[in-house]
């Protein structure tokens, strides 16, 4: 979180999951961080968004919100959105599934920069399986697979964001690593 310059004070984080469409894997990053960050105030914007535009303003696929209920999260209400150049303004931090993506993010952070002639986007860009306690790990696509997919997608973006929290915003009580 960043000082807001004037009174010294830490704004609220704000957080944006991405995957390729926005459908799977990054709404499901994003309820579980929500559910697990809802009590907290030094959070205030949480979303997700797709480096590819190929489901914008679907809702997540049957098989994430399936999931997502199963596991208590929810009232969960997304629609796919494509990655925007305000997105690296407007978020602290941007956290991409898998290689791909991070790869396809720094490259327009990089443009970005380089358009508009400052020395750095806000948006610290990582890898969101870095906080799982494996550095370079992955959330698996489960799109073309079976429901049990989604279940390992589950799993692994309850760690990673636990993960994240602890390293992030101790304090939390986000249950049992």
């Amino acid at each position: 979180m960043a000082a807001d310059g004037v009174s010294g004070a830490r704004k609220p984080l704000s957080v944006l999951f991405v995957c390729l469409g926005n459908i799977c894997r990054s709404p499901m990053a994003e309820g579980v961080f929500r559910s697990m960050t809802k009590s907290d105030t030094r959070v205030a914007t949480i979303d997700s968004a797709g480096t590819g535009a190929y489901h914008e303003s679907c809702p997540p696929d049957p098989r994430t919100m399936s999931v997502l209920e199963q596991n208590g999260e929810n009232g969960y209400n997304h629609q796919a959105r494509k990655v925007r150049n305000s997105d690296f303004k407007d978020f602290d931090y941007v956290l991409a599934m898998d290689a791909d993506n991070l790869h396809d993010l720094l490259i327009v952070r990089r443009r970005i920069i380089k358009d508009s002639g400052v020395h750095a986007a806000p948006a610290r860009v990582m890898l969101f399986g870095d906080f799982g306690g494996r550095e370079g790990e992955q959330v698996i696509d489960p799109y073309y697979g079976a429901r049990d997919g989604f279940t390992i997608a589950y799993e692994q973006t309850t760690r990673f964001s636990k993960g994240f929290i602890n390293q992030v915003l101790p304090g939390v009580d986000v249950g049992p690593s």
